[in-house]
């Protein structure tokens, strides 16, 4: 029997803790409400507004996995003007704030 996706994604960073970098793509119309709203947000780090496919990116810590798939659905999803999102899952960090790890 195959492990479900969150077993996996948890055993992969091994409960720690979790650097995401999402991607939505909003109503336009609605992206300063849409960001006021996500900035609130204690995990989101950083928050912009981009020109392109995308009309926010937002970089966002985690204690674990469970906590950005818990964020995207039960905080993102839900509110209005969100067309889609997509999460990247930060791997490994080579600079971060100027500081080369």
């Amino acid at each position: 029997m195959s492990q479900g996706i969150e077993e996996v994604m948890t055993s992969f960073y091994a409960e720690g803790q979790v650097s995401a970098i999402i991607t939505l793509r909003v109503d336009t119309k609605e992206a300063d409400r849409i960001a006021s709203e996500i900035v609130q947000f204690n995990v989101i780090q950083d928050l912009f507004l981009v020109t392109g496919d995308t009309d926010i990116v937002a970089k966002a810590r985690f204690t674990d996995y469970k906590g950005l798939k818990d964020f995207v659905v039960d905080s993102l999803a839900p509110i209005p003007g969100i067309r889609d999102t997509k999460t990247l899952m930060v791997v490994t960090t080579y600079k971060e704030g100027g500081v080369t790890k």
